[in-house]
């Protein structure tokens, strides 16, 4: 097939990825913000609401993209994998919108995104020979490492912006439950690293890191440009003074900074963010906007 549609739908966002095998070329992409979590930590399932505004988005989606000349994979990960009505979901969406979604696991998220890292880093000219790549989503959090040898390690965690953000009310809550929460992360990475020696480079990919950075680059939503954002480096202090910055702004101000739908979700996944320099001592990271879509589109292409 000549060119493919690659659908990630996660537990805050759906981002789609049109590509020509053939070339690499983006032929168009779409995201939007549809919270699929929101009010899943309460309630065990995704709500109409959330369902309505998934369908309401892929219409919009086939309208701008055009599917009719392309093979499309569609994919969903923690949310839809946590949810008690999953396959009433899956099945109100194909039959809204024609499209089929495979439930992918932690391990095969991260694979995708593993993928899609790898290329990225190839046109960067970044050739670590080991690194960790960290996934920050709406409903969970993928810790991944690669060594030299080809040995690969990951693993998922159920912490995400979404379910933490509505779990706890404030953020000096979150900032106190972040450690705790995240110590399952400390023990796997002290537990890696441990019996396979540290690596060279933080890789960090999703929503959280790619704000922060852009953030730092001077960018709001409307403005965002991820062909800037790739290979940004950031410290730790750049997510202190970024937070800083957003809990300044009135509510306006920052849905202008990050957009719709996401600036409730931000500060936790900072302090989500912030943690894993704590844990695994790194000074840097470097933020990669490409994730999951990426990785399921240039997995598709392999096939043919």
């Amino acid at each position: 097939m000549k060119n493919i549609i690659a659908i990630d739908l996660g537990s805050n966002s759906l981002r789609i990825l049109k590509m020509s095998c053939k070339t690499k070329e983006r032929l168009g992409e779409f995201h939007k913000t549809v919270k699929t979590a929101d009010g899943l930590s309460h309630s065990g399932v995704i709500s109409k609401e959330a369902i309505e505004r998934v369908i309401l988005a892929l219409n919009e989606a086939k309208v701008k993209l055009d599917f009719s000349d392309a093979k499309v994979k569609a994919v969903t990960t923690e949310a839809i994998r946590q949810a008690n009505n999953s396959d009433d979901v899956l099945k109100t969406i194909k039959e809204q919108t024609g499209i089929v979604f495979e439930i992918i696991d932690g391990e095969q998220e991260a694979l995708y995104a593993l993928t899609a890292i790898q290329e990225r880093l190839k046109l960067l000219g970044e050739l670590p020979k080991s690194f960790m790549m960290v996934d920050i989503g709406g409903g969970s959090t993928e810790v991944l490492f690669h060594y030299e040898d080809g040995k690969t390690f990951s693993k998922s965690f159920p912490i995400g912006i979404v379910t933490v953000t509505q779990t706890f009310k404030t953020v000096p809550e979150i900032a106190n439950a972040i450690p705790v929460l995240m110590n399952p992360i400390r023990e796997y990475y002290n537990e890696i690293t441990t019996q396979y020696g540290g690596v060279e480079l933080f890789v960090a990919t999703a929503g959280t890191p790619t704000t922060v950075a852009s953030m730092k680059l001077g960018m709001e939503y409307e403005t965002y440009d991820a062909q800037k954002i790739h290979g940004t480096r950031l410290v730790q202090k750049d997510l202190v003074t970024q937070l800083k910055r957003l809990l300044g702004m009135s509510p306006e101000e920052r849905i202008k900074t990050v957009g719709v739908g996401r600036d409730d979700l931000i500060v936790s996944g900072i302090l989500i963010y912030d943690e894993l320099y704590t844990i695994s001592g790194f000074k840097e990271s470097m933020v990669i906007d490409d994730g999951i879509r990426e990785g399921v589109a240039f997995s598709l292409c392999k096939q043919g």
